[in-house]
């Protein structure tokens, strides 16, 4: 047995590396929780979450008050065991977003030990079924950005190779938004997908008048119309458009992905890593979607979802919003186009731990 001697848990705060708005929020900053696990054969892993800038510090008590002691004493190779026995062990707080961003810090630390321990890179460990995976880019797509600069960003991002670019909706009105996306679509061609994302904004009405309204640029995706706690809009959505519905960022269980296949709700699905509590429960999310042929383009955590995306059937696009760069040693690699999985093992991110230590908000 591997039994995990210690845990330590700390809260680091990352600037922005660029401004982000979209239709309800700023992106001020990314509060990032590390786990360190270390196990009695030597190894230590590291695992992390994140908030974009509230809640940081209520993940972090619920780890260092009750989930790292339960850890402690456990074989690190019981991955499931182990999620199991955490997630369910806080009770009253199963399923929310705290608990579910906590567990995923444990649970991505036991998966980098998994790799370690096998010296295996993470795509391979959960399948290896492609050594690259498609690009798409929202960095020139914030809201706040005018109709000139979006134009040149997708203009840049189509220069760079990446295949797609996604666009934030959700202006005053409903022309602005077309004329914004029709600019996009008239400078880089037919070739080229557009997503764009409403970030829950709408209700189903307006939604469903913006996806007649945007019909004609050819979209890729329609992302988080309305609240993701609402499965009977998006699947009547789903049904009156041919566009297809993306979800997933807000959805912190398996269960409410399961709802969302069933009913046919979304056509994409956006599981993230960390909003899902951890590596373990994002398979089952996944594999759940190959059987209803649904392809996965998951959320943010471009390091981390790269290795993901390639390793399963199902996988697809990798949002690029490069956000770590102040606490890695290298960047995501990007090759004609496509993003790369890292061949070291375990997650293959490269943290900069001094750079890291030095960020330390809360511990």
């Amino acid at each position: 047995m591997t039994i995990i001697t210690s845990a330590r848990a700390f809260l680091i705060d990352i600037p922005v590396e660029t401004p982000r708005t979209d239709a309800v929020q700023a992106f001020l900053k990314q509060e990032t929780i590390f786990v360190h696990l270390h196990t009695s054969d030597g190894l230590e892993g590291v695992g992390y979450s994140y908030t974009i800038g509230t809640g940081g510090t209520a993940v972090l008590a619920l780890l260092k008050d009750y989930l790292l002691d339960m850890v402690v004493g456990m074989d690190s190779e019981r991955v499931e065991h182990i999620w199991n026995t955490v997630y369910y062990g806080t009770r009253a707080t199963t399923t929310g977003a705290i608990t579910s961003l906590a567990v995923a810090a444990i649970d991505t630390a036991l998966w980098d030990l998994r790799g370690l321990r096998n010296k295996t890179p993470l795509w391979k460990a959960v399948g290896g079924f492609s050594n690259r995976v498609p690009l798409y880019d929202t960095e020139g797509g914030w809201l706040h950005i005018d109709t000139e600069t979006l134009v040149a960003g997708a203009l840049e991002s189509k220069k760079k190779g990446w295949s797609g670019v996604k666009v934030k909706i959700g202006k005053p009105s409903i022309a602005e938004d077309v004329e914004r996306l029709q600019a996009v679509r008239d400078a880089v061609g037919p070739d080229m997908d557009i997503m764009v994302d409403a970030n829950q904004s709408m209700t189903l009405a307006n939604a469903r008048q913006r996806a007649e309204a945007l019909h004609p640029v050819g979209l890729f995706w329609l992302e988080e119309p309305m609240p993701a706690d609402d499965i009977t809009a998006h699947s009547i959505l789903s049904a009156s458009t041919s566009i297809p519905i993306a979800v997933g960022e807000s959805i912190y269980s398996a269960q409410m992905f399961q709802q969302y296949l069933h009913q046919n709700a979304a056509g994409v699905i956006q599981v993230d890593v960390a909003r899902v509590g951890g590596i373990t429960p994002w398979l089952k999310v996944a594999h759940l979607a190959e059987t209803y042929n649904v392809t996965v383009c998951p959320h943010f955590l471009m390091e981390l979802h790269v290795s993901l995306a390639a390793g399963i059937p199902n996988g697809g696009y990798v949002e690029r919003i490069p956000q770590l760069t102040a606490v890695t040693t290298e960047r995501m690699k990007i090759e004609n186009g496509a993003a790369v999985p890292p061949d070291a093992p375990g997650l293959g991110i490269p943290w900069d731990f001094e750079a890291i230590e030095k960020m330390v908000v809360s511990s």
